[in-house]
């Protein structure tokens, strides 16, 4: 018989589990922090837990561990990138950065990604698989354990898209976000999307308390099926649409994402475009300068960044150049990629 998982569990499985080999309820929160609080890697080191118990657990389930490949670190700036291995050999890429009294981890979702952003390095990997719960919930884990300090921020913005692994996604986030585990706060949890709006609109009518980002990266469907695919089945409008209700229900702001090109979406008529398209929806947004992926994009001057900064403030939202972070080890925005071989 093959050993479970125990890892990745919800509170309510984890105490079917316990249950189901004749252990009282109580044993549930004292696994639970020891895997969620501690991050412990082992039976051995639950040393509240009779040794009998630790013996029994070990015989027929088992606690995932994702392995440490390769770690790279910006010699710029505060940030740390991470290539991961998981049980199958397959690998991701996550991200730790401190700015702004902030320690924040981008965590991936998926093993690449299907959408084809022409703007992303993910793009060229193709799409492997889904995320497990407990893969998603491992990399916070692992990365804790690294830096060794509790991270105040977790980003679902690294490889993948989220709402594509949408039940596994949520399971983990709730694991992230429990008080009596990682306790961090979903005001402090964000999902970035590319705007698959079904299950936009399902986040929505669920009231998951989570925060929601949207990558817009155009302002006209032309512009923006060019630099994202699924603008094709998900147009702008719908999109927008789709925001709105967001916010009329939960009244959380969006924040939208916007990666900035060179000659392809940062003039002036593309800011007034933007203005028009937010103007009746409370929201924040994101100006990201793009990051090379070794393709004929480029960055725009940073004076035109700033131009079309100061022209988008007339929607009185909170507008923000976000000057990517890990660029120099292939870690910013848009550059998470590695090998599917």
């Amino acid at each position: 018989m093959s050993k479970i998982n125990i890892k990745g569990l919800s509170k309510e499985e984890l105490k079917i589990f316990l249950e189901s080999i004749g252990e009282p309820g109580y044993r549930t929160s004292q696994l639970w922090s020891w895997l969620y609080h501690w991050g412990a890697d082992s039976y051995s080191e639950m040393s509240n837990i009779s040794k009998s118990l630790r013996n029994k657990l070990n015989d027929i389930s088992y606690i995932s561990k994702l392995k440490i490949v390769k770690r790279f670190e910006s010699s710029k700036t505060d940030t740390i990138k991470f290539l991961l291995e998981l049980e199958d050999g397959l690998k991701i890429e996550s991200v730790y950065m401190e700015y702004d009294q902030r320690r924040t981890i981008c965590i991936s979702s998926q093993v690449g990604c299907k959408l084809g952003c022409s703007f992303c390095a993910t793009a060229k990997m193709g799409f492997k698989r889904n995320l497990f719960p407990h893969e998603i919930v491992d990399q916070v884990l692992l990365i804790k354990k690294q830096i060794g300090i509790r991270p105040t921020n977790i980003v679902i913005m690294g490889m993948g898209e989220p709402l594509l692994n949408y039940d596994n996604l949520l399971k983990a986030l709730y694991i992230i976000n429990d008080p009596e585990g990682i306790a961090i706060g979903h005001r402090k949890i964000t999902i970035s999307t590319a705007g698959i709006v079904p299950f936009l609109k399902r986040f929505t009518d669920e009231n998951h308390p989570f925060n929601i980002a949207v990558s817009l990266n155009g302002t006209t469907d032309h512009q923006r099926t060019m630099l994202m695919p699924i603008n094709k089945m998900y147009p702008i409008k719908s999109l927008i649409n789709a925001c709105k209700k967001y916010y009329n229900k939960t009244k959380k702001r969006p924040t939208f994402e916007y990666v900035m090109i060179r000659e392809i979406n940062d003039s002036i008529d593309d800011a007034k475009r933007l203005v028009e398209l937010l103007k009746n929806i409370p929201c924040k947004i994101n100006l990201i300068p793009y990051n090379s992926t070794n393709n004929h994009f480029q960055r725009p001057e940073r004076k035109k960044i700033e131009m079309f900064h100061k022209y988008i403030q007339k929607l009185y939202a909170p507008v923000i150049i976000r000057d990517s972070r890990g660029e120099d080890i292939n870690g910013a925005c848009g550059q998470l990629a590695v090998s599917l071989n």
